[in-house]
Order: C-alpha cells, then structure tokens, then sequence
C-alpha cells in the first residue's frame, strides 16, 4: 500500500534537473529492485504528446504528491496544468539550468494570488 511506504515526488525537466534529485533521493525502487518511472527527462527530440502523457499517468498514481516540472516545459502542456485543480498531486513549477522561472508564466502561483486579497497580504 502506497500510503504505508509515503508519498513520491516526480520530476518533469530536462537531464540535469532530473539527474539532480535522482542524486538527491526521488527515485523509486519497486519491491522487485526495478526502477520506477516517477521521472521524465525532456529533450529538444521529446514530442509535447509524449510530455502529456507523462504528466497525466503522473497525475493518475495515487503514490505521488508532488510534481516537479521546469517551466519551459511546463509551457509545452499549459493547458493540462491549467486544468488541473485538485490539491493533490501539487504541481510546482521551477526554473531550469538555461532558463530561469518566470512567477508571471506560473498559473498555480496566479491562482494561489487570487485567493487572497490585497488587504488580507498586510
């Protein structure tokens, strides 16, 4: 049972991102010793079709909370984040190596700030 063992965390980015928490821990080993795929690496040959299906199967696993996802990609597949509503798994967009993350182009970030009103930040 997922619940038992904890959450995961995926990774959507491109190969030194997700090089980068592999070293620092998120992958996952299933009970057999094989490699789970709680990660996808992006290339400029990745088609954005192969990056929603990603993103969907990640979305559908009840053992992840949290998607990690470099803005320029998540650009590719705005209409999907856009979409997505439910608290969990949390989407959180992040810079990557050649391109920094822009709060502008964040639309979890836009609707958090629309929660709250001007007077509620003082």
């Amino acid at each position: 049972m997922a619940s038992s063992r904890g959450k995961l965390i995926a990774v959507i980015g491109d190969e030194d991102t997700c090089v980068g928490f592999l070293l620092g821990g998120i992958g996952e080993v299933n009970r057999t010793k094989q490699p789970s795929h709680n990660f996808m690496v992006v290339d400029k040959n990745t088609l954005p079709s192969e990056i929603e299906a990603n993103f969907t199967a990640f979305l559908r696993r009840d053992d992840i909370d949290i998607i990690l996802i470099n803005q320029n990609i998540a650009e590719q597949i705005r209409h999907l984040i856009d979409a997505h509503t439910a608290p969990i798994p949390a989407i959180l967009e992040i810079p990557s190596k050649d391109q920094p993350y822009d709060p502008n182009k964040d639309s979890i970030l836009r609707r958090a700030k629309g929660l709250y009103s001007a007077e509620e930040y003082r």
